[in-house]
């Protein structure tokens, strides 16, 4: 409490907490505002009953189920970072600029993920506005109203991602994150106003269950998110003059849950091609259009053929996640440069493979983890048969690690000005 009240006593920092709060209480009114035209009643109902576009809705911060200005929310800019990451396979060039030209290299990186957000938003937003069309949730839409709204939400989207860079550069979270926990946190009321309305005292051992889980659920996102296995490394002992050098110990840690949410991002949109696919092919045939809708609903509508898929394609997902952004060839050869090496194995090739092990068994338990929380919601429906408390797993791991790596943050701007005050 003492260093939560020291905050606020600090003016630099007061101001900059401050200015994130406005931004994001700006974010929440973009995702307020609907597109003039719009049964937004209607849309809440189509999104309250299909959980793929539900989720996708928390990543706009409730902006998709208005029809806001910001109704895609930073989804767009999310996906153009995640084909540049995939696209530092293809391209070695590009790799060595993220990873070894510094802040330069993650510049320019960040400045091409900023330029595919714009084609990323026109076509997300427009199969969007085409798909509700077809669902008969918004009316159909003449080419010019088309071309006005496809443009007023990619405006929106870059605003957002626009917005997002400037809370970055506070450095006292990701603006990114914070926006979409902004966005799930402003549901709770409505969450908790459901649940007191659905209550009645026979479900009293369903609700008290229910918050004994989430109170689980959030010790375990924290105990996974915090968790990694540390390897000891020992650096040689040099010498350079007439001093010697080195010679200390230390450790390498290797995080068990490296991907983060994005194997859940991954799994989502590979789940929701079917549905866009089923869509699109009303070109060719307007009866195979409505078959293949019925397959994909039907599969959909399985709660437990649709969770095990999508728990195998989150684990699936999480491993592939984890071997693009995390090189232990590299990192070995880092180790080898610096004079270190782990005890009782060889530097070069040998070191690279035992990390490579390592975080291959690691790797498992923070992939098994993710696919239960993506699967979460399901377990709960099917366990307690209430469609009002379903445990969004994957929200709590969002909120609960947006609230650590800012806490880390605050530490870290308050121990710096500690260190001001003493030098």
């Amino acid at each position: 409490m003492h260093k939560f009240l020291q905050l606020f006593k600090i003016p630099d920092l007061r101001k900059k907490i401050l200015i994130i709060l406005g931004l994001l209480i700006a974010t929440r009114i973009l995702a307020a505002v609907p597109i003039p035209g719009v049964d937004v009643s209607r849309l809440q109902e189509f999104f309250a009953s299909n959980q793929l576009f539900g989720f996708l809705n928390i990543f706009s911060g409730g902006g998709l189920s208005n029809f806001s200005l910001a109704m895609l929310g930073v989804g767009p800019y999310i996906t153009a970072t995640i084909v540049m990451q995939l696209l530092t396979i293809i391209f070695p060039s590009l790799k060595r600029a993220y990873y070894e030209e510094g802040p330069q290299g993650r510049a320019k990186f960040n400045r091409i993920s900023r330029y595919l957000t714009v084609p990323f938003a026109v076509i997300q937003g427009y199969s969007f506005m085409k798909l509700l069309a077809s669902q008969g949730v918004i009316p159909p839409l003449a080419l010019s109203d088309m071309f006005s709204n496809v443009l007023i939400i990619t405006a929106g989207s870059v605003l957002l991602m626009w917005i997002g860079e400037i809370i970055s550069e506070y450095k006292l979270g990701n603006g990114v994150s914070l926006i979409i926990f902004a966005g799930i946190v402003s549901g709770l009321p409505t969450f908790v106003t459901q649940s007191f309305a659905t209550y009645s005292p026979q479900m009293l051992f369903t609700y008290v269950t229910y918050l004994v889980v989430a109170v689980v659920v959030i010790a375990g996102v924290v105990f996974i998110s915090e968790g990694e296995r540390k390897l000891p490394v020992t650096y040689a002992k040099q010498v350079r003059g007439n001093k010697l050098y080195g010679g200390a110990s230390s450790y390498l840690p290797l995080k068990v849950n490296q991907a983060g949410v994005i194997p859940i991002i991954f799994a989502i949109s590979l789940l929701l091609f079917p549905q866009f696919l089923a869509q699109a092919s009303v070109i060719i045939s307007q009866d195979f259009a409505l078959r293949l809708t019925g397959y994909v609903a039907m599969f959909y509508n399985n709660i437990l053929a649709y969770s095990a898929f999508y728990f195998l394609l989150v684990v699936v997902f999480t491993y592939f996640y984890t071997s693009v952004t995390f090189d232990p060839g590299e990192i070995a050869k880092n180790l080898q440069r610096s004079g270190g090496f782990i005890p009782g194995i060889r530097p070069g090739e040998a070191t690279a493979a035992h990390i490579r092990h390592t975080v291959g068994r690691i790797t498992l338990f923070g992939a098994l983890f993710l696919g239960l929380v993506a699967v979460l919601p399901n377990l709960t429906q099917l366990a307690t048969g209430v469609q009002a408390l379903t445990l969004g797993g994957t929200s709590l791991l969002i909120v609960v690690s947006v609230a650590l790596e800012t806490m880390k943050q605050l530490e870290s701007q308050l121990t710096m000005r500690e260190y001001e005050g003493i030098f």
